[in-house]
């Protein structure tokens, strides 16, 4: 155990325990803690309070005689002794263990991920990849090392900026002015950042410093309120308050952070001010060890909450408490072997050991982690099949990053010199493009590739969480250079048309099942009878509209799996199990009501044909995922090359003279 000194704060170790369980409660999927993401936010308070009043105090001392000089480098020093043991240990027991129970993707980008976390920019890497609260998120085993990132990027920062401050005017009343100034500028940046841009005002320094600058105004002025024992009762419960209403009241759907995050912030700063060290809620034996503990479990959790997802345990109350044991005896035990004993024996060193000592342990795990995510996972590692599987997870349209999004910009042409044939719609409809190139009659016919991904072929379709009428703007590009073509050119609608009506059915987009955000003339707060009849009447009247020009085909919808295929079967076969993906045609076709009744409109109305892939996709009332182990899609909805060859014989019809 560490010594508690004479200014050890109680407070603020049973409120850290308090925030790693929110935190951990919330990713297990405990019901009640919808919110428990706001714990690292009251994580930022407490480091922003703690590390500015190192500081502050330091250089005070040193301007007064009492204390050595302020030194920079022994700040980060302090700083990585108490972050980078424990992170290394963690990363290198999942190298190790990855090696036995991931697949060659997963491995890889565990140590892509390792190396990110590890050089402190992990929170740049998820910034680029999928939002904090997807499904694909819970499969990344160190996403919750962004925030450690963020924290090290202040440490970074801070003692430059209070130095500095600190030699124009050696006040605290200065500091207190420029931290504030920060702290606005930043609180403001992320109010307005995060509606638009939310991924990276979740996840960098510049929106988020404003949480941890708020912990040092407390650090600066906090002890200037001479408040009573009653009155600080008064304030730290309303601290709590409003943490437990953060806790309770927000959810995944919530815009986050923006101006919201100033509710448990706000509450984090009211118990630093209230400085209670007798206090019912910080002061109890349990909050106190969890609170030395928190760091380590804070680590050690994550992993364990993704392994739920990997094995398709999560929601399951056994496998959550097992869960929550193995991170309560993991986190004591980096706690105990690896965080205090580092902790303490760096500290003996001369800097130059101690840094060499960290840099050191950084290289035993960042160099095996580049090996990894160099060579690809290490193929060699796993079996033939699982290999095929992965592979096929990357059988796409090798154009799609040029082609895909790139109307009207961008007409891509796949095949001969003369337009044969136009394909229209969504990221379905991109999937499918090269086959429908390899069904043309003739090789001097050509694909016209008119794709863009979440626009469906809808005249006036809008996205409330998107800036602009992109999707509007297509179609009426597309109706432009439709009217310019010949009007015997076919044109192919493939659309996921059932996100229009039914929403999207991955678990990670489920807040969109309760407030659509798609619409024609005004946003819709539910999904009820008059969007549907509202995207009906889009879809029949786009769909006509095309068809007085030209033939008009569209592909009735793409089965969907609800999981991805590739991941499910590759993993599956990693823990020594086969295991299919597929979805029974019932329930493929009670997704699909609406549209399918709406397309049967449009054919009676304008004579549009449809096309059905279920005959090939679905056999014996079942809609498959793989044709003889081998994935026909790339993820859990699009077709894969392969998958969509299986659909030829559909789209030769076009070009059938008996067809048309």
């Amino acid at each position: 155990m560490v010594d508690k000194s004479k200014d050890f704060r109680v407070d603020i170790n049973g409120l850290r325990a308090w925030a790693v369980i929110a935190v951990i409660l919330f990713h297990f999927g405990v019901i009640g803690f919808a919110g428990g993401f706001v714990g690292v936010d009251i994580f930022f308070v407490i480091s922003g309070f703690l590390m500015t009043g190192i500081i502050v105090r330091s250089l005070e001392k040193e301007a007064m005689g009492s204390g050595a000089r302020f030194s920079v480098l022994g700040f980060w020093l302090a700083r990585g002794r108490r972050i980078v043991p424990a992170l290394t240990g963690l990363c290198l027991f999942l190298m190790i263990v990855g090696w036995f129970f991931l697949t060659p993707t997963d491995y890889k980008r565990l140590g892509q991920q390792s190396i990110a976390a590890l050089g402190f920019v992990s929170n740049f890497l998820y910034w680029m990849q999928a939002g904090y609260f997807d499904t694909a998120s819970h499969e990344k085993l160190l996403l919750h090392t962004w925030s450690l990132s963020v924290e090290w990027q202040f440490y970074i920062v801070l003692p430059i900026l209070l130095l500095i401050g600190w030699k124009l005017r050696p006040t605290r009343a200065f500091l207190a002015i420029l931290i504030g100034l920060g702290a606005l500028v930043s609180f403001g940046l992320s109010a307005l950042t995060t509606p638009w841009a939310s991924g990276a005002a979740f996840f960098l320094l510049p929106a988020r410093a404003w949480e941890l600058l708020a912990g040092g105004l407390v650090a600066i002025h906090g002890g200037a309120f001479a408040l009573s024992a009653g009155q600080k009762r008064l304030v730290e419960g309303l601290g709590f308050l409003l943490i437990a209403v953060s806790i309770f009241y927000f959810d995944s759907t919530t815009i986050w952070p923006g101006w919201r995050a100033a509710v448990p912030v706000v509450g984090a700063m009211l118990v630093l001010v209230a400085s209670r060290q007798d206090s019912l809620w910080t002061r109890p034996w349990v909050a106190q060890r969890l609170g030395d503990w928190s760091y380590s479990l804070y680590l050690w959790h994550w992993p364990f909450a993704s392994a739920l997802v990997f094995l398709r345990l999560e929601g399951q109350a056994g496998p959550i408490a097992v869960g929550l044991v193995l991170t309560v005896v993991c986190g004591w035990l980096s706690y105990r072997f690896i965080e205090t004993p580092s902790r303490i024996g760096l500290a003996r060193l001369p800097q130059w050991g101690d840094a060499a000592a960290l840099a050191g342990a950084v290289a035993l795990v960042a160099l095996p982690s580049v090996w990894i995510a160099r060579y690809a996972g290490i193929p060699e590692r796993v079996s033939s099949a699982i290999n095929a599987i992965e592979r096929e997870a990357g059988n796409k349209n090798p154009r799609a990053r040029e082609c895909l999004g790139a109307f009207p910009t961008k007409e891509c042409a796949y095949g001969g010199g003369t337009p044969g044939v136009i394909v229209f719609g969504d990221s379905h409809a991109g999937a499918v493009v090269r086959s429908v190139e390899r069904s043309l009659p003739d090789r001097s016919l050509a694909v016209l590739d008119w794709t863009t991904p979440g626009c469906q072929t809808v005249r006036g379709l809008r996205v409330s969480n998107l800036r602009g009428n992109l999707c509007a703007d297509f179609v009426e590009a597309a109706l432009r250079r439709s009217d310019e073509l010949a009007p015997d050119i076919p044109m192919l609608m493939v659309n996921r048309y059932a996100t229009l009506f039914q929403g999207p059915n991955e678990a990670d987009l489920a807040g969109e099942l309760k407030k659509p955000s798609k619409y024609l003339t005004k946003p819709h707060s539910v999904r009820d009878e008059a969007l549907y009849r509202e995207m009906r009447d889009g879809v029949i009247a786009t769909a006509c509209r095309f068809a007085q020009h030209r033939p008009v085909y569209i592909l009735r919808p793409i089965p969907e799996m609800g999981l991805n295929v590739p991941v499910v079967m590759s993993r599956s076969l990693m823990l020594g199990r086969q295991e299919s993906v597929s979805v029974p045609f019932d329930a493929y076709l009670a997704r699909n009501t609406y549209i399918l009744e709406t397309l049967d409109l449009a054919a009676a109305r304008c004579g549009v044909k449809i096309l059905d892939p279920a005959p090939l996709i679905c056999r014996q009332g079942t809609c498959r995922g793989d044709v003889d182990g081998v994935p026909i899609y790339v993820d859990d909805d699009h077709l894969s090359e392969h998958g969509a060859d299986l659909l030829i014989p559909l789209f030769r019809q076009m070009f059938s003279p008996n067809v048309r």
